[in-house]
């Protein structure tokens, strides 16, 4: 059971009470939080956590990043050191990999008595609707070590594509592709997957794309990376004449691996697009709290619990 949920985005943490009400929660910077006062009545088992990742991510494009923002990394570590849980997770883009303080943030944390699993992970093998690629430490103090093999069996979700997020009952407004007015780019893009697959085929135009794969991709693959801009536009067919419309939040929660139970009850659909791209895919920490349950069971049995 979820015990604080902390962000600096009012949105983000009024989202997080209303899906875990039982949950305390903090708005705030990580460095401005009482984290002794804090340890005194929170005993955590896990301490989960995603530094702002912006400034370690190709997202931000040409732009250069923030050491600032890259800097909260560091900054769970007086979480650690008062909290003392047994497991601390820290969830990332790849790139941070490659961040001239990654290696001290490891050591520190080693340092701390915690033995440090690094490893890639995609959401997709793990039977996301979405190919997210991550780094995750997994972090024990008890010695434990992990590796995306041994996480892979832990995960029975079935293999989803992006057509299954597809909300295919729904009526979201959806115009002709072919509008006046409409960028030169996005047709370039709809006619190479026209060109591939035929026409009458639905399929997803892929916006702010770097990966070189056309500018789109079809439904029987997962959805590529959810980000905190809108990219995904979803081309249909009525009577042999293609119309265009944006994935919405509701769709990109399940991409993420929303279910029923999960809500976006606040925000503007921008802000909601926001909310889903700073996520975590579940299915992928599911396997990683299986995982750790499997590893707690000795210890609870031990116990007599």
């Amino acid at each position: 059971m979820p015990l604080l949920g902390l962000d600096a985005w009012q949105l983000a943490t009024d989202t997080y009470k209303a899906n875990f009400p039982q949950a305390e929660i903090l708005t705030e910077r990580i460095e401005k939080v009482d984290t002794a006062k804090l340890a005194k009545r929170l005993h955590p088992d896990i301490l989960l956590t995603s530094p702002e990742c912006t400034a370690h991510s190709i997202a931000r494009g040409a732009k250069p990043g923030s050491e600032k923002s890259r800097e909260t990394a560091i900054g769970i570590v007086p979480w650690i050191e008062a909290m003392k849980p047994r497991w601390v997770i820290v969830e990332n883009v790849n790139r941070m990999k490659t961040w001239d303080r990654h290696d001290e943030l490891v050591d520190t944390i080693e340092d701390l008595g915690y033995t440090v699993s690094s490893l890639y992970l995609n959401s997709a093998e793990f039977g996301s609707a979405q190919a997210r690629k991550r780094m995750f430490l997994v972090c024990d103090k008890r010695g434990t070590t992990v590796t995306k093999e041994t996480l892979l069996t832990f995960s029975d979700a079935p293999s989803l594509s992006a057509n299954d997020i597809i909300d295919w009952k729904a009526s979201f407004k959806s115009d002709k592709l072919r509008r006046k007015g409409r960028a030169e780019a996005t047709l370039a893009r709809a006619d190479r997957a026209i060109a591939a697959l035929g026409r009458n085929i639905p399929f997803i135009i892929v916006y702010y794309g770097s990966d070189y794969a056309g500018g789109w991709q079809s439904l029987d693959v997962p959805l590529r990376t959810v980000t905190t801009i809108d990219r995904f536009g979803l081309v249909t067919w009525l009577k042999g004449v293609p119309y265009l419309r944006m994935l919405q939040p509701s769709e990109l929660l399940k991409a993420m691996g929303g279910g029923a139970e999960h809500r976006l009850p606040y925000g503007s659909r921008r802000e909601k697009v926001k909310l889903c791209g700073n996520g975590v895919c579940s299915d992928v920490m599911t396997a990683i709290f299986k995982w750790i349950g499997e590893q707690q069971a000795p210890a609870k049995k031990q116990n007599g619990r």
